[in-house]
């Protein structure tokens, strides 16, 4: 079992200049020449670290090496195997992101022995060439003084030290940023430093090592707590049904031996599932792709994201963690194979530039074979290919952020963050922060340290700006800028920075009506506006309308996983029905009835009295008309006054939310329920 020591307590720089540089230095001046003068403006831990250095006899003046010899450098790379695999993804990670501006990466064990590094090549070359950047090369405080990795081993926390804080002379132009790797017991198992000049150094850095050492730390936890399940696996088969995870072993020739309740839930097995080639019900797609087979994996397999598709259904693929572990002797008849699943979740591995922002919806996540989604589709999948700022129009509900991530997954931004912000859900005070950021005191209430925007969150990615027609025409003006510069800058900021972003932007309004109403900006309609995707009301879908239900049905037919049957008058409701609030309201729908039946069956009298007879009860024309003609007297059991009642009590007095389903603006909800006198506070 393993944790990261955390980031609270880590001990990070905020801020140097050069009159505290000059500081430090004097005071180390006096230090190594034993003056007795006052130290208490340095920091406690870096005081400390200095009288240890001293202790040890390290000579501030010269950089002392020790580095291993080849046959306990191999000792070491053999002991700690495991963690250098499992850290050496998360290296090239964080490394990504500082690549050729002078930082390296090193791995030490609990001792300081360098295990592994990365860097610039002419860093590398350089620090090999001093034999201070090597394999084997000792990076503690009784060979190197005070020094990220080796004062994060001592304090057993994260730390940054910066320039003149370092204990010899030679290292006073870098700062450093180290956090160790603790197993359960709080004993180090390792430490990873991420090392550059010191004037290239941020605060933010000393997060990123946190990151990802929080990364490492959590996969070696998976694979000890899977080696744990392997263990029991071998002993008793039993111990399938006691972890959550879906679990299926397999013969040397991919026969499915056994497969726990979860796999056979995730994957709808049956009981006749047994003794058959897993393949034979299943395909999976990339990035782990085999042909009938599992035979031929030459390495086991931890973790990786995959679609499955299950034979014989038109429904999209689910995409799930997997890992595949072998069980015996590969040459053995007698070998076996267990695979686990896991539902993906969105987890950020780190290191995503500045937040882990990820998109997970893909092309093959859309559930419809109309013409009109195909069309829908055709028109996307051309939108992916370029880079050109788009903008997706269509109705509250109808799925605008998946064809938004979807575009970002098919383009050429995938790789970067996917950042989405709802320009309507925001405050018009605090929007234009949200989206560019601030510098540090630009206004009341903010950070000390500032704070990036959406848009520098988003650099080399895309961008989503849900409900673009609720945005200020102050906020539109900076945004126009923003556009045509490429540029972003901070409020309170004086400096412009340089950003890659694609922009994708969405809208449930009829944007020139906006723009006669003086309330959006034309100049903006046409840079948003270069290429766009209409997403067809549910009401034009009815070819999708049945696939829905069962998808649905299939997704939120939690715990219990019934196979659930959906009766054909129940198929030819939901076909006649307009659906006001489109697939939001439909999944809705399918969600109360999977709640409400009492047995496999979906059934008319699981449906909702409005979708029964096929109206729209509360379009904003319809309610009109009846507000004009319900009295003070009105019956408290009429349609309308039930469903808003029962809205407000699903979405817990969110007025927003509540509409939505309704499929009415806001203005008219609280017009509806002035007239019946609801009082929608109760309800939160």
């Amino acid at each position: 079992m393993f944790s990261i020591a955390t980031q609270k307590g880590a001990n990070r720089v905020s801020h140097f200049d050069y009159e505290y540089r000059q500081r430090v230095h004097e005071a180390w001046e006096n230090f190594v020449s034993h003056n007795d003068v006052d130290y208490s403006f340095i920091r406690p831990e870096i005081y400390e670290s200095w009288k240890r250095s001293r202790d040890y006899g390290v000579d501030p003046s010269e950089t002392k090496t020790s580095i291993l010899n080849n046959e306990d450098i191999k000792k070491r790379h053999k002991a700690n195997s495991l963690l250098i695999e499992t850290a050496r993804p998360y290296m090239e990670n964080l490394y990504s992101v500082v690549k050729d501006s002078g930082f390296y990466l090193i791995l030490s064990d609990q001792e300081g022995i360098v295990l592994d590094l990365i860097g610039d090549e002419d860093i590398i070359n350089e620090g090999r060439r001093r034999s201070l950047l090597v394999v084997g090369a000792n990076r503690s405080e009784a060979f190197c003084g005070t020094n990220a990795i080796g004062t994060s081993l001592v304090m057993k926390k994260p730390i940054q030290i910066w320039g003149d804080e370092h204990y010899i002379e030679a290292h006073k132009n870098y700062a450093c940023s180290a956090a160790p790797i603790l197993n359960q017991a709080g004993n180090i198992i390792g430490c990873l430093d991420l090392t550059g000049n010191y004037t290239d150094i941020h605060t933010h850095t000393l997060g990123m090592v946190i990151g990802a050492v929080d990364g490492i730390a959590k996969e070696l936890k998976i694979r000890s707590a899977y080696e744990e399940i392997e263990a029991m696996c071998a002993q008793r088969s039993s111990i399938l049904e006691s972890v959550s995870s879906g679990l299926i072993l397999l013969n040397k020739n991919s026969q499915i031996i056994q497969a726990n309740g979860n796999a056979r839930r995730m994957l709808n097995f049956g009981e006749d599932a047994i003794g058959r080639n897993i393949f034979e019900l299943i395909s999976i797609d990339e990035p782990v792709h085999y042909d009938f087979s599992f035979d031929s994996i030459e390495k086991e397999i931890f973790n990786k994201e995959t679609n499955i598709y299950l034979t014989g259904s038109a429904l999209p693929p689910i995409k799930f963690s997997m890992s595949v572990h072998f069980v015996g002797d590969p040459s053995s008849h007698n070998r076996s194979i267990v695979v686990r699943l896991d539902e993906s979740k969105q987890i950020n591995k780190l290191v995503n530039k500045v937040g882990g922002f990820r998109a997970s919806f893909t092309f093959s996540s859309i559930v419809g074979n109309s013409a009109a989604t195909k069309k829908m589709v055709d028109t996307s999948m051309r939108a992916a290919q370029s880079s050109a700022n788009v903008l997706i129009s269509g109705e509250s509900g109808t799925g605008k952020e998946l064809i938004a991530q979807s575009i970002h997954n098919n383009s050429s931004f995938a790789k970067g963050p996917f950042v989405p912000i709802n320009c309507g859900a925001l405050p018009k005070g605090l929007i234009e922060s949200e989206l560019f950021g601030y510098e540090g005191g630009a206004f009341t209430g903010a950070s000390k340290e500032g704070n990036p925007g959406k848009f520098e969150l988003a650099d080399g990615g895309t961008i989503f700006l849900d409900e673009i027609g609720d945005m200020p025409l102050d906020v539109q003006v900076t945004l126009l800028r923003v556009i045509e510069t490429k540029e972003v800058v901070r409020i309170g900021g004086k400096y412009p920075k340089k950003i890659d972003v694609r922009i994708i932007a969405a809208t449930n309004r009829n944007l020139f009506d906006a723009i006669e109403a003086k309330t959006f900006r034309e100049d903006l309609f046409y840079r948003l506006n270069v290429l766009s995707v209409n997403v067809p009301p549910l009401r034009e879908r009815d070819n999708d309308i049945a696939l829905l239900a069962d998808y649905f049905v299939q997704t939120l037919n939690n715990p219990q996983r019934r196979r659930m049957h959906i009766t054909d008058e129940v198929y030819q409701a939901l076909k006649r029905y307009r659906w006001p609030g489109n697939i939001r309201e439909l999944e809705n729908v399918m969600e109360r009835a999977i709640n409400i039946t009492d047995d496999d069956s979906i059934r008319l009298e699981h449906l909702p009295r409005q979708v029964i007879q096929g109206s729209t009860v509360l379009t904003a024309s319809a309610e009109d008309s009846s507000l004009e003609s319900l009295k003070p007297g009105y019956n408290l059991k009429s349609t309308g006054y039930q469903l808003i009642l029962s809205s407000l009590e699903k979405c817990d007095g969110n007025i927003k939310e509540a509409a939505e389903l309704l499929g009415i603006s806001r203005r008219t909800l609280y017009r509806k329920m002035d007239h019946y006198e609801i009082d929608y506070k109760k309800y939160r």
